[in-house]
């Protein structure tokens, strides 16, 4: 039997829906007139000054904003993450606030400075942790300099095919810029870091808690995974061939655990079930690892995109800070050194022409890019901002020459493992074959449970409606 083109698997529908039930319950309680006044007190606890306006609260992905003006011009925003989005809050927020005070501290990145943070306990009416931190002033984000125009706000953006090489290179180069300077920080572990006693005195950071990805939120979240699968919340790694099985095998539970739009038909089981065994056979076997560990572990953030790089669209957009830390770890060199795949903003698993077409364009795009970090790194040098040994741009167009980003791009994006494994992965590290060839690579327990588990996926697709 041929291999066919691997299919994208959804989110669960039903998990969405309870996930949405879970915000529409808490914003009741948000936007009564008591919590917003409380809201108000809280913030001038912790920046002084009279206020004179609440702006209505902004939703994010993870997290819900308010900002309070000051009359002296300048505002203070306070974010909690939202229940039923935000799946570890009070970890998700330690962790945020501990990267952004690091940043903010040894880079020349503008990171709101945090004011305050706060746990469940003392939030008002129990609205769940949050962080007081300054208001950035801007007009717009990076994406609103790359955009297709006419693209509405709420659908997926994509960059526009006629834009102007100026201000391409410009956002690419700024852009360049971030990427360097976290990238330039390693440390001896994967993980979160942290002030070894929470201290923002402290200038001591440690690696003693899980690498926590937006994968991780949403596999829990949508996925069907639970909290009890991932890694224990102080596991941290010694290598990247650990943390690429340990992903591997997420994949795997994910796919196991995903009772609702999870698979079409059998055959189509059986090529997630068969794609997931060979990855972890590759990770296994430590084939996915081609960076090294000599000069330890970067950080990395899942979420640096250019959605969350804040700008001034009357200055030709230029950078006013960066946003939404809370997914930054110690990563695999593999990740670091990956160019990023928000090069052309969509995604290859969601590109209308296809995996083949998003990789022509990106490719053209990915000259650009690298043309640019080649200069930003060459001006950073001579300023002292880096060292030689914190290029990335020659890192970045060998994982694009090596296959590398695939690889990693895989690893870290549950919901489109399997268009990517299938289109630029499996053919990479096993040659041409048949799917039966690929059955004969499995473990004898593996094949002997394949037809088992398909049957199980089945019948929970019959079944319906259900999470796990």
């Amino acid at each position: 039997m041929p291999i066919m083109k691997g299919k994208l698997m959804f989110f669960d529908e039903v998990a969405w829906d309870k996930s949405d039930a879970q915000l529409a319950t808490w914003k009741t309680a948000l936007l009564n007139e008591e919590s917003l006044k409380k809201i108000t007190t809280l913030i001038k606890t912790h920046r002084q000054g009279v206020s004179d306006h609440l702006f209505p609260p902004q939703k994010g992905s993870f997290n819900m904003v308010i900002r309070l003006r000051f009359i002296d011009g300048a505002s203070a925003i306070i974010r909690f993450p939202i229940p039923g989005y935000s799946i570890f809050p009070d970890e998700k927020l330690r962790h945020e606030v501990s990267v952004m005070r690091f940043l903010e501290r040894h880079t020349g990145i503008r990171i709101p400075h945090v004011l305050y943070h706060g746990s469940s306990d003392e939030s008002p009416n129990h609205l769940g942790p949050f962080i007081i931190m300054e208001y950035i002033d801007h007009n717009a984000d990076l994406v609103d300099a790359l955009n297709t125009p006419g693209i509405p706000d709420e659908e997926r953006p994509v960059l526009d095919p006629n834009i102007d090489e100026d201000r391409l290179r410009s956002v690419y180069n700024q852009m360049g810029g971030l990427l360097l300077q976290v990238a330039k920080h390693s440390f001896p572990r994967i993980g979160c870091i942290s002030n070894a006693a929470d201290d923002e005195f402290d200038d001591e950071w440690v690696v003693e808690h899980r690498p926590l990805s937006i994968n991780m939120n949403e596999l829990v979240q949508v996925g069907g995974v639970s909290v009890g699968d991932l890694p224990g919340v102080t596991e941290t790694f010694g290598t990247a061939r650990a943390y690429l099985l340990a992903l591997a095998e997420l994949h795997m539970t994910h796919l196991a655990s995903q009772r609702n739009d999870a698979i079409d038909d059998a055959q189509d089981c059986r090529m997630k079930y068969i794609a997931r065994c060979l990855f972890r056979k590759l990770a296994r076997e430590g084939r996915l690892c081609w960076a090294g560990e000599d000069c330890g572990f970067r950080l990395f953030c899942d979420d640096l995109r250019p959605a969350n790089v804040l700008a001034n669209s009357d200055f030709g957009y230029t950078v006013s800070g960066a946003i939404d830390w809370e997914f930054a770890y110690a990563a695999p060199l593999e990740f670091v050194f990956s160019p990023p795949c928000w090069l052309l903003l969509e995604r290859p698993e969601y590109w209308e022409e296809g995996i083949d077409d998003w990789e022509r364009v990106y490719e053209s795009r990915l000259e650009v890019f690298l043309q640019e970090l080649r200069m930003r790194e060459d001006v950073d040098i001579r300023r002292g901002v880096i060292g030689e040994e914190n290029r990335l741009s020659g890192h970045m167009r060998e994982s694009w020459d090596n296959g590398g980003f695939w690889v990693s791009y895989a690893a870290r994006r549950s919901w489109a493992f399997d268009i990517i494994y299938w289109a630029r992965i499996d053919q990479r590290f096993f040659g041409e074959g048949s799917l039966e060839d690929r059955i004969e690579l499995l473990t004898v327990e593996e094949r002997n449970g394949m037809e088992a588990f398909v049957q199980r996926k089945l019948s929970e697709k019959e079944e319906g409606g259900l999470v796990s």
